[in-house]
């Protein structure tokens, strides 16, 4: 009797939440349009897809880059208040490692992405994508990936090797497929 006691307010509970989740919707929110996926779809993946239209080259990123990063990035990029972004190179390895740009990053398009979105602090998505790709080709071009000369677009970032990018997972790995053994055991 005293099981039983117990099972009846389990088993009604259980009943009224299976009930609750068949009720009918109560009409919370809506489905957004496919204009505002299209606001909301801003990521850019290491292949490129998602770059907008526009240019840019190290010389006129420098103009913008005095402007709207040195404040916080210092004049040369490698100093602060905030994080270097120039330099590094040959630091991951070693007790204090410098993690900037052209020490870490596996991926130009994440430095396009990055500043497109958070860039600069508090006017977060003022620049324009050529001002964008201007800015990212300076800083390519300071931590000695890119010639000052090369023009930076939706094309030609993804195909930069940045230095570090086989120190990071592949984006898509290449997974094994386990055959399956007798009894449950895979090799």
């Amino acid at each position: 009797m005293r099981c039983y006691s117990l099972l009846v307010p389990l088993v009604a509970l259980a009943s009224c939440a299976a009930a609750r989740a068949q009720t009918p919707l109560h009409n919370l929110g809506r489905t957004p349009s496919a204009e505002e996926i299209r606001a909301w779809d801003i990521s850019i993946n290491p292949e490129g897809k998602g770059l907008p239209p526009g240019s840019g080259t190290a010389k006129q990123g420098e103009t913008l880059y005095e402007h709207k990063c040195a404040r916080c990035h210092g004049k040369t990029g490698t100093e602060g208040p905030n994080e270097p972004l120039i330099g590094g190179q040959g630091t991951l390895q070693t007790e204090r490692p410098v993690r900037t740009i052209g020490s870490f990053w596996p991926f130009a398009t994440t430095i396009w992405d990055y500043i497109n979105r958070g860039m600069p602090q508090y006017e977060e998505g003022s620049l324009s994508a050529d001002q964008v790709y201007a800015i990212t080709a300076f800083l390519l071009y300071r931590n000695g990936i890119i010639h000052e000369s090369d023009v930076i677009d939706a094309n030609s970032l993804p195909k930069i090797q940045m230095p570090n990018r086989n120190g990071f997972v592949p984006p898509k790995p290449e997974w094994k497929r386990r055959e399956k053994r007798p009894f449950g055991i895979y090799h």
